[in-house]
């Protein structure tokens, strides 16, 4: 299929779409977000913000805070793992071998490829170590390379775990290491066919002993056959020891960041929802991960909002679907989520940082910023709220969020940005430059 061709459907997708540009004034953020009725179009709403470069200037911080880049050229970073000694992993790549099965298919992946880095996925994890605090890190080596695709990170006593977009891998660790060339252990396989959505979220529980594994679906609503769905949008929860894994939660559509929250141990996703139901269905979300929940996929959205697209469908198993517990807005594809621990950052003390990556599909862009959640008791309690912001400019994206890593022995928030290919650093109001030491740093582990 030509580029000249594509060019010419992008247009008319953009043309014919351009009533669905979406409310602004519309509140869908929230425990009760607004859901307006469905607007399934024949070609959906597509407009992607195309790269350029930050030129010397910098993303926007709230008044007192600062943002440095410690890392630029890198290839597709993804998610960022602080170790104990305060080193800086941050996994590098892009999976995915999904064919084309409809003509607005082709579209969109045309659309989404002009909002992305040109850079080829590096398949590797890289480091960082920045000893004086200065924002320049005097290390940056590959730590582990050939991977396939790396996305989720944990690190549980002396063993790495990383997420490969089709196997869960375990590696050696000891503190102050800067490379590992001993093979990964397999600890099981995740599943691979199709990879519709490839990425492979992570993270490990409070004890170490379980290890929860986000796996997407490998369409939009089932387009493929369910066939090609089994152990899709589920978290497993796997058995760090024996890599025994079971479905934990399902229907949960593509939660491509995991995290506990420290006050209840309790873990959470962030979770992009289906498309092609208009510029404001359905919202992406925030929400505690119960255990043998459904979360409607594919045959209900928000709890038990009835996608009709889904053939055929499944009345009783809608019946089980609970709704998720905090809507972030549609379509602005949350890609990070780290809660704050310790102090906090003034104004930001207690909550959920998310890296919001940002749509293809409206016509009025949402997303690319880091928001912030304020919890209280475990649990949302407020509007979210801008925290950085700056990546879109006249039209254009300078950078593009992915994960986010609350740092609480620095008071520091990381940023792994995968359009300009940089690892940003954000401090609050008169913090002091704290680096990373050779050893562990006291208190964490």
């Amino acid at each position: 299929m030509t580029r000249r061709f594509l060019l010419a459907a992008a247009l008319a997708a953009t043309s014919l779409s351009a009533c669905s540009s979406g409310d602004e004034s519309l509140d869908q953020t929230g425990a009760n977000p607004k859901l307006p009725p469905l607007d399934e179009t024949l070609v959906p709403p597509m407009k992607i913000a195309k790269p350029q470069g930050w030129n010397g200037e910098l993303p926007t911080v709230p008044a007192g805070f600062t943002i440095t880049p410690v890392a630029t050229d890198l290839q597709i970073p993804r998610q960022i793992l602080i170790l104990p000694n305060g080193d800086i992993l941050v996994a590098e790549g892009t999976g995915g071998h999904a064919p084309k099965l409809r003509p607005k298919d082709v579209i969109a992946g045309y659309i989404k490829s002009l909002g992305k880095s040109s850079v080829k996925g590096g398949d590797r994890i890289t480091l960082l170590r920045d000893t004086n605090g200065d924002g320049r890190p005097e290390l940056r080596t590959t730590f582990i390379k050939d991977l396939d695709a790396p996305y989720g990170l944990a690190l549980v006593g002396s063993n790495l775990y990383v997420a490969n977009q089709g196997a869960l891998l375990r590696f050696p660790y000891s503190d102050g290491q800067t490379s590992i060339t001993a093979p990964g252990e397999e600890v099981t396989k995740l599943p691979a066919v199709v990879n519709h959505h490839w990425t492979k979220s992570l993270a490990a529980s409070p004890d170490g002993a379980k290890l929860y594994v986000g796996i997407g679906s490998n369409s939009n609503i089932g387009e493929r056959g369910m066939s090609v769905e089994e152990d899709r949008a589920v978290i497993w929860e796997v058995d760090a020891a024996t890599g025994a894994n079971r479905i934990f939660v399902s229907g949960i559509r593509n939660p491509t960041a995991l995290a506990f929250e420290p006050s209840s141990n309790q873990l959470w996703a962030v979770v992009n929802e289906r498309d092609e139901l208009g510029a404001e269905l359905v919202p992406d979300y925030l929400t505690s991960v119960r255990e043998g929940a459904f979360y409607g996929w594919p045959y209900s959205y928000w709890g038990k909002h009835i996608d009709p697209r889904v053939h055929p469908q499944k009345p009783e198993l809608v019946k089980t679907a609970i709704a998720p517990d905090y809507a972030l807005g549609s379509h602005v594809a949350p890609l990070g989520l780290s809660f704050t621990a310790g102090t906090g950052f003034p104004g930001f003390a207690q909550g959920a940082f998310v890296g919001e990556h940002g749509s293809w599909n409206r016509q009025n862009l949402a997303g690319y910023k880091v928001s912030f959640v304020p919890f209280a008791n475990g649990r949302p309690a407020g509007k979210p709220r801008d925290f950085v912001t700056g990546f879109i400019k006249n039209g254009k994206a300078r950078g593009r969020p992915v994960g986010v890593t609350w740092d609480s022995a620095r008071n520091t928030l990381w940023i792994a940005d995968d359009l300009s290919n940089t690892v940003w650093r954000v401090r609050g109001p008169n913090d002091v430059a704290m680096g990373s030491p050779v050893g562990p740093v006291a208190g964490q582990k």
